[in-house]
């Protein structure tokens, strides 16, 4: 819909008293070079570059575009800068409030203004998987014939949220979540610049460090953090925002925790041996202080996976399938969700019966392989496929266990320096019982005897 004039009013007055408006507002950038983050989709020639105006024109009009990504990214800035820079008639809709009645009156309108004045219409539509099906449906024709360029802003995956025809009428840009050195260069622009908070109060460099694991990559989380602590360093008549005014305001701790440092690996290490020593509730909290430090999704993913086969291992086969399908949910669906994942993995381990059997027998075998415990292959195991094997003895002799009733035959496998050696040593603890059942059964048949 047009901005009727209570709200065409409103906006007059922000623009003429901006320090009324909250900072991420006033903020926000004028052109696309002050965009922060997303470099991959302000190349020039870009589709966002052409609908500002940038370009050659031509009988190539630019394309309506759908910009996927996560909160605080970007995506209402983009469409913001688009509105500011272009000549064309500039509508926003937002699929919360809006229906099919809303978008027809923007398309009808967008008609007269092309077919009356010859001016052509961006239609800004926020959250666009809020609208069903029919109601992505009536975008169809003015797509389609260019009655609007749309600008369509979605967090969820369009695959599964927008209509594929729409899909296919519209360019699709992925954003990505912006960096810590994003967000900073964010932070230091809002301190200082005039629409911002004008050299008026410091950010020490610990307080800027906290203030960059709230944001968690969340460009407006991170200005509305920073507006209120400044706030509340002003109102204390203090000349920085100290890290306990940080505290205070957000109402969230600092965890004393270094990405780069010693606190990284330590915290890292007090998860795996509460997982090791079945304390769920010590690995939940070491778990909780990674996640709130900003800790790298993927980097607690990992030591999961390799928490299930060295302290776990046949003692619970399901625990590494557990770690492996939470690795890869986390890779899929990133910060604030993969807590749970990460969580739900978190306890399956803890509360897994233990083993690291799998974890010294490997090394048992490594260790003899170093000292020269190897030898040749028993030439019976050997490969016999290729021409004159047989001539060599290669295969010679060998016994196909499928063709013996029980499976298994009484033949040498292993080279003679380490034909005794028993590597694994299985436990009675949970699953592995039958393995520990399975594997003296198989030495026996074999013809070995413990040692």
């Amino acid at each position: 819909m047009e901005p009727d004039l209570f709200t065409a009013a409103a906006e007059e007055r922000q623009e003429k008293d901006p320090a009324g408006s909250p900072l991420a507002v006033r903020m926000r950038p004028r052109t696309l070079d002050e965009v922060v983050g997303q470099q991959h989709l302000l190349k020039p020639g870009s589709p966002l570059r052409r609908l500002v105006g940038e370009g050659s024109g031509g009988p190539a009009g630019p394309s309506s575009v759908i910009l996927w990504g996560p909160p605080g990214t970007g995506k209402t800035t983009l469409a913001y800068v688009v509105s500011k820079a272009t000549n064309k008639r500039f509508v926003e809709l937002s699929a919360i409030t809006a229906g099919v009645k809303e978008v027809r009156a923007v398309i009808d309108g967008a008609r007269r203004a092309t077919g009356g004045f010859g001016k052509e219409t961006v239609l800004f539509l926020d959250e666009i998987h809020r609208f069903s099906k029919a109601q992505q449906d009536s975008l169809l024709p003015a797509v389609e014939n260019r009655w609007v360029t749309l600008i369509a802003a979605t967090t969820e995956n369009p695959y599964f949220s927008v209509i594929s025809p729409l899909l296919s009428r519209s360019l699709l840009l992925t954003l990505e979540p912006l960096t810590d050195d994003d967000v900073r260069g964010l932070l230091k622009r809002a301190l200082s610049d005039e629409r911002g908070l004008k050299d008026a109060v410091a950010l020490p460099e610990d307080t800027e460090d906290h203030l960059l694991r709230i944001a968690g990559g969340d460009a407006r989380r991170a200005l509305t953090a920073l507006e209120a602590a400044a706030g509340a360093a002003l109102d204390k008549g203090e000349p920085e925002i100290s890290l306990t005014t940080l505290e205070e305001t957000v109402d969230r701790a600092a965890v004393k925790y270094d990405r780069d440092g010693d606190q990284h690996y330590d915290v890292a290490s007090a998860l795996i041996k509460s997982i090791r020593g079945s304390d769920v509730d010590a690995a939940l909290h070491y778990l909780a202080r990674m996640i709130e430090a900003g800790e790298d999704p993927r980097f607690i993913a990992r030591r999961l996976m390799i928490s299930a086969s060295e302290d776990i291992g046949l003692a619970d086969p399901n625990a590494l399938p557990i770690a492996v399908a939470a690795a890869q949910a986390v890779a899929m669906i990133g910060f604030p969700e993969a807590a749970l994942t990460l969580s739900h993995a978190t306890i399956a381990l803890a509360l897994a019966p233990k083993s690291n059997a799998a974890t010294t027998a490997i090394g048992a075998a490594m260790e003899d392989v170093r000292k020269g415990l190897a030898g040749p292959v028993p030439p019976h195991l050997r490969d016999g496929h290729y021409k004159g094997a047989a001539k060599l003895g290669h295969a010679q002799g060998y016994v196909y266990p499928h063709d013996l009733p029980e499976g298994i035959a009484e033949q040498q496998y292993a080279p003679d320096a380490i034909k005794d050696r028993e590597y694994y040593e299985p436990t009675r603890h949970g699953g592995e019982a039958r393995y520990a059942d399975a594997v003296e059964w198989t030495r026996k048949h074999l013809g070995r005897r413990r040692s």
